[in-house]
């Protein structure tokens, strides 16, 4: 009998040790399960009853009112708020004191202030505040099991341990929330930016014939209707399929880009379509294509002349059904996605050949846009060529220019590169070029003076404007009356009714680099 009850209290500590660690496991458990910081405190709650501890609740402090506020409680109406001061009632002593409460009769303690209704008043409490690394945030109560003095610190020493790892769930919680935070104001930043770069007050084009391209892209803009971009290599069709995203109720959807004749065509479709893990070989994993990817917003395919019929099938399913398969998958995939396609191809004698299908040319030519080359907008080219001397500069690190003479002479040249062979030159010259500013002959060592065509009808380059045309502009008369007259400013001055010194003035003024002889 002596012996029975000697080891009576071992056997009690024992299974009380395990039921311990039983509840630390399951409190770690779910600290792996979820980063949802209400879904994991809900779960340590549930788990803390293993170890007969009832009644839990976590409140933490409001960062701006420096109330604690109980966010989750076992048997509480989720729609109550209930909040405590700092030093009101005993969960407000312990965030104020940064102390733990012990309480082995709750009638016992006047401060009690039974907000919740969860606890008896004949039972004990015990209340742990919850820190992180930096700070104090937070406190973890509950009511232990009926239990002698002994046995409340133990259990206390279990909460103990439980509301560190909670402090560690909130703080890494907290850090996710404003990483997040901080990701998303970067992003909505930089989808400012975006949208701002591709509005129409920053393309580059006051021609008549790039002026009636802005205006179709802002009624296209507006729906979801299918767009072909037509025009010449190096015309800027990804540019103008950017404006059309940017510049529509999608906007905010994801833009996604792909060259159709940068793959072959067994790449070409998981890429499009997305595949399922083991469909080839190489497939390690599943993987979303660009149209579930675009799902939303926009998806560019440029080069679409260049895929085959085969292909072009597939792809005819997508825009009529708005539904995929992956490849090696079985599920179909309803995607909402807004299509953009660009050709430099003549699709029409390509149907007409019966290299691409005609329903499929259909669909794609709802709204075409057809982009002018570079030749026949000759006079937007000194903007575009100052445009891209500045961005060369930038990427140099310097502050770059280009001057008249030099402009001059790449007025005159046909640009069957188009903008794409403008920059790529421009690039040589300023490698080229001793000084911040790129001139005449730098541009003429390219090669260029050997493929000058006539001079064009551009009122930026010709001598024989008439100078009282009203659509040039102070500097542009200016530059046409010197022309006029060899250069001499004297001479110019008497085309423009002005004095020498008044002409001196413009010059310097508009800065207009004088050619010498």
């Amino acid at each position: 009998m002596h012996g029975h009850t000697a080891l009576a209290p071992h056997g009690t500590h024992e299974h009380e040790l395990q039921r311990a660690l039983d509840t630390l496991y399951e409190v770690g458990r779910v600290l792996s399960r979820s980063l949802d910081l209400r879904e994991t405190m809900g779960g340590m709650l549930r788990a803390m009853e293993l170890g007969g501890l009832y009644g839990g609740l976590i409140g933490l402090v409001d960062a701006e009112s420096g109330d604690i506020v109980v966010e989750v409680a076992m048997g509480l109406d989720a729609r109550r708020p209930i909040r405590y001061r700092s030093g009101d009632g005993v969960l407000g002593r312990v965030v104020e004191s940064g102390r733990e409460v012990l309480l082995p009769l709750i009638d016992a303690e006047a401060e009690f202030l039974h907000r919740t209704g969860l606890y008896d008043p004949g039972g004990a409490f015990i209340a742990q505040p919850v820190r992180t690394a930096e700070s104090l945030v937070g406190v973890l109560a509950c009511q232990p099991e009926d239990c002698g003095p002994g046995a409340l610190e133990e259990k206390a020493h279990l909460v103990r341990m439980i509301a560190q790892l909670l402090g560690q769930a909130v703080q890494l919680a907290w850090r996710i929330r404003d990483e997040k935070a901080d990701l998303e104001q970067e992003r909505d930043g930089l989808r400012r930016a975006v949208r701002n770069q591709y509005g129409f007050e920053n393309i580059i084009g006051h021609s008549s014939r790039m002026q009636r391209i802005f205006e179709q892209v802002r009624q296209v803009g507006k729906w979801n209707t299918t767009v072909l971009i037509r025009g010449e290599t190096g015309t800027g069709k990804e540019l103008i399929a950017h404006a059309i995203h940017y510049n529509s109720p999608r906007a905010d959807g994801p833009f996604v880009k792909l060259n159709c004749a940068a793959l072959p065509e067994n790449l070409l479709e998981s890429e499009l379509f997305g595949h399922e893990k083991g469909a080839f070989t190489g497939a390690i994993s599943q993987r979303k294509g660009r149209f579930e990817q675009a799902n939303g917003g926009s998806l560019f395919l440029d080069e679409i002349g260049e895929v085959s019929a085969a292909f072009q099938a597939k792809l005819l399913r997508v825009l009529q059904e708005g539904e995929l398969e992956r490849v090696g998958g079985m599920r179909t995939i309803q995607v909402d996605v807004r299509l953009v396609a660009a050709t430099h191809r003549d699709l029409e004698k390509a149907v007409e050949l019966g290299d691409f299908r005609e329903d499929l040319y259909y669909r794609l030519n709802v709204m075409p846009i057809h982009l002018p080359p570079l030749r026949d907008r000759i006079e937007d080219l000194p903007d575009i060529a100052r445009f891209l001397v500045t961005k060369i500069g930038r990427q140099q690190g310097r502050e770059l220019q280009i001057d008249d003479e030099a402009l001059r002479v790449l007025t005159h040249y046909d640009w069957p590169g188009n903008v794409r062979e403008l920059e790529n030159c421009l690039e040589r010259a300023a490698v080229m070029c001793a000084d911040a500013t790129i001139c005449r002959d730098d541009v003429l060592e390219l090669g260029l003076e050997e493929r000058i065509s006539e001079p064009r009808a551009s009122s930026v380059i010709r001598s024989s404007v008439r100078l009282d045309d009203p659509n040039l502009d102070e500097r542009e008369r200016v530059i046409a009356a010197l022309e006029q007259a060899g250069w001499v400013q004297a001479k110019a001055a008497r085309l423009l009714n002005m004095t020498p010194r008044q002409i001196a003035y413009r010059i310097q003024t508009l800065n207009i680099r004088v050619k010498q002889f």
